[in-house]
Parts: C-alpha cells; sequence; structure tokens
C-alpha cells in the first residue's frame, strides 16, 4: 500500500519548544500524525500522514468498553551532523504484533510499520530536539474502533502513530529513584496480558502507583501474584539487582514485559563478562543480600530512561538504602553504553542502530 501524505499548511503548525530543558516527558506533540484504519474482510487500508488532529470515536467504540487497546514506544535521536537514528525498532514492531495477537487485533505488516514511521519521523524531523539526553518520543497505538457493545473481539481498528520532543522521564534524570515495594496488590497473573503492551495492565498499576507517589516514592516495584515474593517488573520498567558478582532479572515468564531496553543490557553485560542470570529473586534473598552487604546495585530499564538507578527501596514499613544512594558503576556504565550507541556515538557491534534517510 502506498501511504498517502497530507502536510500541515504552513499557517496551522505548531510552535516549536525553544528551551530543550524544559520539555518533560509526553505533553508536546508534533504537527502530524500517521493513520490506518482495519476492517474485517478487508483488512488494513488507507495509510495516511495527515496533520495532527483529535481522533473521532462514536461513544460505543469497543476500545472504550472493552479494552482492546495495545501501545509500544520507542525513540529517534538526533547525533551529531544531523543524523538521525532510530534503535531497535524492529523489536518494538514484532512486540507490537504479539501484543496484538493476544488481545485478538489484527497483525501489522513490519514493513509498512516502518516505511511509516520513517515517512513520519522525516517530515516531522525538525521536532526532533538537539540537546543532550533528549529525543522523539513515538508512540504506536492500536485500537478497536468498532461502534458495538457485547463482549467479543472487535471487527474494525484504527492504527496511530503519533511522536513528539521529549528530554528526561524522571524528574531527577539519571538520579537514583526511591522505589515502593507492594505485597498488597498485583499488575499481573499467569495466563494473563503481563506480557503484552496494553491499556489495562497501566491501569491495574495506578492505584498503587498513587500510594507510592504520596508516600515520596517515584516508582512501585511488583511481587508475583501467586506468592507475593518474587520481583517481577517495575511500573515502567524491567527490574535488575547486582548481587554478589552476579546481574539478576526476572525470567519470561508471561507475567512481565519482554523489554527491549531489557534485552540490550542483558547482551551488552554479558559481552563486557559480566554473569547475568534471569531467574526469580525473592525480596527474602534481597534483603539476605542487603544484611550481609553483597546488593550492590538495583536499576531498571526502559525505553523512556533507557537506564534508571535505584537508590532507595521501602519494604514494609522500612526503607533500605542501595549502593548508599549512589549510581552504581556498572549502571552508569550500561546507561552510557545504550546512549552513546543510541546517539551514533560508539560504534554499534550487535547492529540495533537504523540510520534513517530521506
Amino acid at each position: 500500500m502506498e501511504i498517502r501524505v497530507i502536510q500541515a499548511s504552513p499557517d496551522k503548525r505548531k510552535r516549536k519548544p525553544t528551551d530543550e530543558s524544559k520539555l518533560g516527558f509526553g505533553k508536546i506533540f508534533s504537527d502530524h500524525f500517521f493513520t490506518m484504519s482495519y476492517h474485517a474482510g478487508r483488512g488494513w487500508h488507507d495509510p495516511l500522514i495527515e496533520p495532527y488532529r483529535p481522533l473521532q470515536l462514536d461513544p460505543t467504540a469497543m476500545c472504550l468498553h472493552y479494552a482492546q487497546e495495545i501501545f509500544e514506544g520507542m525513540k529517534a535521536y538526533r547525533g551529531k551532523g544531523g543524523d538521525i537514528f532510530l534503535f531497535r525498532p524492529l523489536e518494538n514492531i514484532r512486540r507490537m504484533n504479539v501484543s496484538a495477537e493476544r488481545l485478538c487485533m489484527p497483525q501489522l505488516d513490519e514493513a509498512l510499520f516502518m516505511e511509516a514511521l520513517k515517512k513520519l519521523i522525516l517530515i516531522d524531523k525538525e521536532w526532533i530536539p538537539r540537546g543532550s539526553g533528549t529525543s522523539l518520543y513515538i508512540r504506536p497505538t492500536m485500537i478497536a474502533s468498532e461502534s458495538a457493545l457485547g463482549v467479543h473481539p472487535a471487527n474494525e481498528y484504527l492504527f496511530f502513530i503519533i511522536v513528539g520532543p521529549v528530554g528526561a522521564y524522571y524528574p531527577e534524570g539519571f538520579g537514583p529513584t526511591k522505589i515502593f515495594v507492594t505485597e498488597e496488590y498485583c499488575r499481573s497473573v499467569p495466563g494473563g496480558t503481563g506480557y503484552c503492551k496494553a491499556g489495562g495492565n497501566y491501569a491495574a498499576s495506578l492505584y498503587a502507583g498513587e500510594i507510592a507517589k504520596k508516600l515520596g516514592y517515584t516508582q512501585v516495584l511488583w511481587l508475583d501474584a501467586i506468592e507475593r515474593k518474587y520481583v517481577e517488573e517495575v511500573g515502567t520498567s524491567n527490574m535488575f539487582f547486582v548481587i554478589g558478582d552476579e546481574l539478576i532479572t526476572a525470567p519470561l515468564t508471561g507475567t512481565i514485559l519482554p523489554g527491549v531496553t531489557r534485552d540490550s543490557v542483558i547482551r551488552l553485560a554479558k559481552s563486557w563478562g559480566v554473569k547475568v542470570a534471569e531467574r526469580r529473586l525473592s525480596m527474602d534473598e534481597i534483603m539476605s543480600a542487603i544484611a550481609s552487604g553483597i546488593l550492590k546495585e538495583a536499576f531498571a530499564s526502559g525505553t523512556a530512561a533507557i537506564v534508571s538507578p535505584v537508590g532507595q527501596l521501602s519494604y514494609r514499613g522500612k526503607e533500605y538504602p542501595i549502593s548508599e544512594g549512589k549510581t552504581g558503576n556498572l549502571t552508569e556504565r550500561l546507561y552510557n553504553e545504550i546512549l552513546q550507541i543510541q546517539y551514533g556515538q560508539k560504534d554499534d557491534p550487535f547492529g540495533w542502530r537504523i540510520k534513517i534517510t530521506d
């Protein structure tokens, strides 16, 4: 399918931000977006890049009632000399199709998805910020748009991609965060949709997140839903701990998101000779490691923040500093390495970086 393009007229274009230190995250969006529709029996049709506008949905659109909604998150980076890079976009595209399959939504053609990404980014390339640590955030989304009530997979869908300039995800920037461990609430269960990037997963996390926020914590650390003792993930990221000489993260057993940055961290660490374990890690083991002084570092990984150091855990009413509340050496090395690959400042031995050209 050919992607049609309708450019926004000069008088309808938005004013671009002038102070990149105040970009924040997810508050500013560019002049255009990509849309494409699906109808059962016809498939995907009418791919279009058009001026950014509100969506128009019927009050009975099935996404509003039965939560058939999935999304992805990725970024475009401006390197030295103005080069534009994507970081492992095919992994995000394939993960979105995994989410689509689980929620009975139609698959997306990988090549068309990638073409739409590149065209949209090039049309709005002046929106890509230039400052260190800034990027163009990309949010592909699919929703059930059919107007109907009744619990069954929809017959109509809307796929769209929006982009906008962002700075640091956390107010702390690349600084240690404080994490609240909840035993009362759970995010995902075996056999559920925890491994998908589905809106309902995030809705389920909000209540505990608000409790943590009111107590002064950045994020919630989720435990398994069955025994409430094994570490799973943080609200927006995968979680890693350095205990002794081992880097440990939860295994992909269907309850946590298979993060692209998670995989990048694992592959980088292994290439440096770090011992990496994808295994179950209990809070009892973490508490024991803290008490004996062998828990050296903890960090979260994700597209939004890349690698985010954890300087403190709150568990059962007590606070436990990690690495004396400072950023650990491995955490900082991983952050810098991935960041420099993304911006084209270092060699890319894994072939993760894709340069976008006109």
